[in-house]
């Protein structure tokens, strides 16, 4: 009998590693699963910044190009406001990817580029991104002088 005492005791004195080690392992599998799931709060936006960058696509992008004269221009080619829906709907770009650039004149009537954003999220765009030229620097003073002439 002495010899089945020693045992217990000599067993008992040591912790077993292999379920903690399990637990460890099934509670880090649950973390790497849930952890992604949690990016999907909040609003997704696409902030104007103030230095812009350059796009490099191999593919080039879909541009809907705003002439201050309201002409436009989808992927260079003169498009009339009545058949810009249409062709955005039927353009594979857009079926891809579901993203149009916009670029506009500087001095164009804001209206006209929410119209133009308007008829793009009817077509099926689900991101709508403004094009800017990195080169060239927005003064302020230049915005105030407008500003007073109207």
């Amino acid at each position: 009998m002495a010899s089945i005492t020693k045992s217990t005791q000599t067993s008992l004195s040591e912790i077993n590693m292999v379920p903690f080690i399990d637990i460890v392992l099934v509670l880090l599998i649950i973390f790497m699963i849930t952890a992604p799931m949690m990016n999907n709060t909040g609003v997704d936006l696409q902030l104007p910044q103030v230095q812009a960058q350059n796009i490099d696509d191999a593919e080039g992008e879909l541009v809907l190009s705003i002439k201050k004269t309201n002409e436009i221009f989808l992927g260079g080619t003169q498009v009339t406001w009545q058949d810009l829906e249409a062709k955005l709907k039927a353009n594979e770009r857009v079926k891809k990817e579901s993203a149009l650039y916009i670029e506009a004149d500087t001095d164009l009537a804001y209206g006209v580029v929410i119209t133009a954003m308007a008829v793009a999220k009817t077509a099926g765009v689900e991101k709508v991104m403004m094009l800017t030229d990195p080169s060239s620097t927005f003064k302020l003073s230049d915005l105030d002088q407008k500003v007073g002439k109207h």
